[in-house]
């Protein structure tokens, strides 16, 4: 009989898929992650034998190496871009204390219940009670899935069919090719524009006000700056013209903060005789993905009861992740935000010595050096938050984004940047370990 080909023999031995789906690992992963995703490690394993590159006896672990950690897609990653709230990376991380509270929520929850009596209550109360007492001067407060959905939700009750006053300075790209005029005139408004790019009055708001016009709004430009010969009316040169002034701050700054002296913030614009302020909860506030509208009782109770306002409305995941940023501890980014620049130094020089010396980098040109970083998601243009950063090798930086432990960063003069501003201290023992995985990598480039 003629002798069968090694290749043959060799898919011959491959394990049979029952076989492996009994390995322990595997049989485990299935509860955790669900079926489909370990039938298909375990065949890319198989095929992985098939075509030589594991031995046979290798499937069952390779299949286990394969398995993704968590049932979702999205993989955790470390950003070490610089961009505090890098929009790209999800903006805002929550607090320990936010993330234990979705946890806490991702069951059946008194969302709308009153545990006392039984009956129905108001939709996340104890989240909105947190979000008035951060921010007394709003008579009354609501949230919406987000902050573009804030502005379209005021625009929808409070004018269609009639005129949004705004300067054609503040008519704003909101990102990923969204435009506020598109936005706006979809909710059925019109728009009224005043002023030039580079200066608007108050006598220009006024001049165009009457019968028609449902509100005037301001727009923070968050990501730009137009400097020069320059006029903006602010909030309290217009607060007296006799129609509503809504506030879009956009960046969820609650109130001043002592480095970011140019962010408008909520209780600023209120106090200034704004009608409503909508800002984005996963941004400055450092919350979740949110709208949040701060306002008269009156205007927001309006809002709140709008059709559109159903459509619009958070889940209980959202609500819960609110109200533990507001009245838990220090949040990521406030932490990021007001880091030592003598502290980041630091961390960088240790982290630099200590990769330098690890014989898994392999003499890999690894330095501490200054950097500048931003806030990032439309908030503070312009401000430099000084820092500190970690300086490999251009090369380094698909190597690092593609371990496995994810690692983003920037790329500057030739070298691939690791900013600790927003990497937590807590996390510099993984950031080593992906470089150094990273070097061998890298090498092989």
């Amino acid at each position: 009989m003629p002798l069968e080909a090694p290749d043959q023999d060799v898919r011959r031995r491959v394990p049979r898929t029952d076989v492996l789906l009994r390995d322990p690992r595997l049989a485990d992963a299935a509860g955790r992650l669900g079926a489909p995703a370990v039938r298909a490690a375990v065949r890319e394993a198989q095929d992985r034998a098939r075509t030589g590159r594991i031995p046979p006896e290798a499937v069952a672990d390779e299949a286990a190496g394969l398995l993704p950690d968590t049932a979702c897609g999205l993989r955790a990653v470390i950003n070490a871009t610089g961009v505090l709230l890098h929009t790209n990376l999800g903006r805002a991380p929550l607090s320990a204390a936010a993330r234990r509270a979705v946890a806490e929520a991702a069951g059946p929850t008194d969302v709308e219940l009153d545990l006392d009596t039984g009956v129905r209550a108001r939709r996340g109360r104890t989240a909105l009670r947190a979000l008035q007492d951060r921010v007394p001067d709003a008579g009354a407060v609501h949230v919406v899935n987000n902050g573009a959905a804030a502005l379209v939700l005021a625009a929808t009750a409070l004018a269609a069919g009639k005129e949004i006053v705004v300067s054609r300075g503040e008519m704003v790209e909101i990102g990923d090719g969204f435009r506020l005029p598109d936005l706006l005139v979809a909710t059925g408004a019109r728009l009224r524009e005043v002023g030039t790019t580079n200066r608007t009055t108050a006598e220009d708001y006024a001049a165009v006000l009457g019968p028609g016009t449902g509100f005037v709004l301001k727009v923070h430009p968050s990501n730009f700056r137009i400097t020069g010969f320059t006029r903006a009316a602010e909030v309290g040169e217009l607060a007296g013209l006799g129609v509503p002034v809504v506030v879009d701050i956009g960046s969820g700054l609650l109130a001043p903060h002592p480095l970011l002296p140019g962010e408008p913030d909520a209780t600023t614009q209120l106090r200034a005789g704004a009608a409503l302020v909508t800002a984005s909860g996963d941004k400055l506030l450092g919350g979740p993905q949110c709208g949040l509208l701060l306002g008269e009782a009156g205007l927001v109770r309006t809002l709140a009861r709008h059709p559109l306002a159903r459509a619009l409305r958070v889940d209980k995941l959202t609500l819960a992740a609110l109200e533990a940023t507001l009245g838990g501890p220090p949040t990521p980014t406030a932490e990021a935000l007001t880091a030592d620049p003598a502290g980041l130094r630091a961390r960088a020089d240790r982290l630099a010595a200590s990769l330098g010396a690890s014989p898994e980098t392999g003499g890999i040109d690894v330095r501490a050096v200054e950097s500048a970083a931003t806030v990032g998601g439309g908030g503070a243009p312009g401000v430099v938050l000084p820092s500190a950063a970690l300086s490999l090798p251009e090369r380094f930086a698909a190597a690092l984004r593609g371990g496995r432990i994810p690692v983003v960063g920037r790329l500057e003069g030739g070298r691939c940047l690791l900013d600790l501003r927003a990497v937590p201290p807590a996390d510099d023992a993984r950031l080593a370990e992906a470089v150094r995985a990273a070097a061998g990598s890298a090498a092989g480039r």
